[in-house]
């Protein structure tokens, strides 16, 4: 009898000690925190490198030791509960000072789902085209972050994306136009792309995203006439084309009923309501 509860009080410990192992997240694995310290260290911590007055150095917490091993814990990072692997990076406002290349060891998270890097200081780098290999990306936010030069065709071809933040930077969309960069984001959501020189005019091709929730070209050098067919997208709620002065259109009749809250169109050459 004594042998027999015995037995029992040992498979009852062997369970407990099952079921705790595996609802125990996972570590980090160890390429990718490798891959998040070398990130951190091809940048420099400047107090002037963000605007927020509560930025901070987010990173300054990352290391491999003690309790801090694991780097799924680490400030600004996100794992996936189940498999361990990053799947989201916020290091906005962390007073970042450096540039960022192909060769950064960021584009080796293959599994980021989110990426914001929003107001620091990239010191006029351009946008590196290995941006393309993040092809699980849902989120990317760059704003105010002194980005330069020519957006990458490489974003074009983050299909999952639904909201892209690439506004307040100097940067310039030409080649790929704006129709080129947004034509394969059948997701997309949220579109800022405020003071990027885009100047030309505002495709078609916006009409046809129907997840689009948001659009924000404040100030991009827009010209000619708006596509009417952007004020029937079915969900809708925020259009700011502010300050292109040399962009025309006709507003439609809105209903009460509709989607759009927030219309933003000083600046620009709108005419009265279609008839």
């Amino acid at each position: 009898m004594l042998m027999h509860l015995l037995f029992l009080l040992s498979c009852f410990d062997l369970f407990i000690l099952t079921n705790s192992s595996s609802s125990t997240q996972p570590l980090c694995h160890e390429d990718e925190s490798s891959a998040l310290l070398q990130f951190k260290q091809s940048f420099s911590i400047r107090e002037n490198a963000s605007i927020d007055p509560s930025a901070y150095p987010k990173v300054k917490s990352w290391k491999l030791q003690g309790e801090s091993n694991d780097c799924c814990l680490w400030d600004g990072v996100e794992c996936d509960e189940g498999t361990g692997h990053v799947i989201g990076l916020d290091l906005s406002s962390s007073l970042l000072y450096g540039s960022i290349n192909s060769n950064s060891s960021l584009f080796r998270l293959a599994d980021l789902q989110r990426l914001h890097l929003a107001d620091n200081d990239f010191n006029y780098s351009q946008i590196p085209s290995a941006i393309g290999n993040l092809s699980e990306l849902r989120s990317l936010n760059l704003s105010l972050s002194l980005f330069n030069g020519q957006i990458p065709l490489e974003i074009s071809m983050l299909t999952q994306l639904t909201s892209l933040d690439l506004s307040w930077n100097p940067l310039k969309l030409h080649k790929p136009s704006l129709g080129t960069l947004v034509q394969n984001l059948t997701r997309i959501s949220e579109l800022s792309l405020s003071n990027v020189i885009i100047s030309s005019e505002v495709p078609d091709v916006l009409a046809n995203l129907p997840s689009l929730t948001s659009i924000l070209l404040e100030d991009c050098g827009l010209h000619g006439e708006f596509p009417i067919g952007i004020f029937h997208l079915p969900k809708l709620q925020v259009l700011n084309v502010r300050f292109n002065q040399n962009l025309t259109g006709y507003l439609p009749e809105f209903h009460q009923s509709g989607p759009v809250k927030k219309l933003k169109l000083a600046g620009t050459s709108f005419s009265a309501q279609m008839l």
